[in-house]
């Protein structure tokens, strides 16, 4: 189902000269590990498989890994981003086994009616093969824009769960290719356009807008049951890709300045039920935005993103998705290695 690069693996392992290596992967991604387990084995390379979820390239495991003795750590699954790390990382993307170009070619009526310039983004998992569907729909007339996004993202025309800064280009609609709602319903959020998810897998095609106009009055109905809190909890992670403390901060200013009371949570995995014990009215999660958004059903008390905290404040007026966007760092260079990369 997905290409795993076991040479180029192998290779940079022995330029590291990595006797022991941790092997991160998210869940669908875990025979995969399997084989490659198997494989660094027979070449004399003890490998360690690590059993926690992965929410992807945010949450790479390198403490883990240096704590078992690993010298280095492959993250199976994302591409690279650029985070201090305490060994050698590889990120491994595994490209998806299918093809685009048919299910674009079976979508063709609804592609048009985004109209003729149109913003074109995927996934990690389909980004080898953007090139080909960009010449596809060059050939039947449309102008295509790709855009290059910020630091965060490895290629252009990538889009992740926290950063969409690759489809806000000058087009009159957003095609995405790939499977799952939350990053098509994020790219309609984040570019307010009209946003046409085309499945690779199923062959299906589903315009995202009314589902991002639902998700938007389900987030307006968060904020109006935190109009009345006056405590609020400030959740920060601390996995290193979405450690926000500045942003944290800034929030807790912002609240204690308008009269309410605030105090700042560090967490790493984010999840309702580990904060029980306090007496807060609702909570700010200052991290993934996946977890107030994905998550909210399973918390008792009101949970918001910073930017919906500046709509309970008066702040701002109009609904904005939050994103993690990327920063250039000052910092030495981490110990970050793209394999099997497509970069442009």
């Amino acid at each position: 189902m997905h290409e795993v690069p076991w040479k180029e693996i192998l290779h940079e392992l022995k330029k590291l000269g990595a006797g022991c290596v941790l092997i991160q992967s998210p869940e669908g991604l875990r025979k995969e590990a399997e084989e490659l387990a198997r494989f660094l084995g027979e070449n004399g390379i003890e490998a360690i498989l690590h059993g926690e979820v992965n929410y992807g390239a945010c949450d790479p495991a390198d403490r883990e890994a240096k704590l078992l003795g690993c010298n280095a750590l492959i993250h199976f699954g994302h591409s690279y981003m650029r985070l201090h790390l305490e060994v050698p990382t590889l990120f491994v993307p595994a490209f998806a086994r299918v093809e685009v170009v048919p299910a674009l070619e079976k979508n063709l009526g609804e592609i048009k009616r985004l109209g003729k310039r149109i913003a074109l983004v995927t996934t990690t998992q389909h980004i080898h093969k953007l090139g080909e569907a960009r010449e596809f729909l060059e050939e039947r007339g449309f102008k295509v824009v790709i855009g290059k996004g910020d630091s965060r993202v490895s290629w252009p025309g990538q889009v992740l769960g926290c950063n969409f800064s690759s489809a806000k280009v000058e087009a009159d609609g957003v095609l995405f290719i790939g499977s799952g709602y939350f990053h098509p319903l994020g790219v309609a959020l984040a570019t307010k356009k009209p946003t046409l998810a085309v499945n690779p897998y199923s062959g299906d095609a589903l315009w995202m807008n009314e589902e991002a106009e639902r998700l938007v009055r389900r987030r307006w109905a968060q904020i109006a049951k935190a109009i009345d809190a006056r405590r609020f909890g400030v959740v920060v992670s601390t996995k290193k890709g979405q450690l926000r403390l500045k942003e944290a901060k800034r929030i807790i200013k912002l609240l204690r300045e308008h009269g309410r009371k605030a105090e700042l949570i560090a967490m790493d995995h984010i999840s309702y039920s580990k904060l029980e014990g306090f007496s807060f009215d609702a909570y700010v999660v200052v991290a993934c935005p996946r977890v107030p958004i994905d998550d909210y059903e399973n918390w008792r008390k009101p949970v918001l993103t910073p930017r919906e905290v500046e709509l309970l404040l008066g702040i701002r007026d109009d609904y904005e998705f939050d994103e993690i966007t990327g920063v250039e760092r000052n910092e030495d260079e981490p110990l970050g290695i793209a394999v099997h990369g497509v970069r442009e």
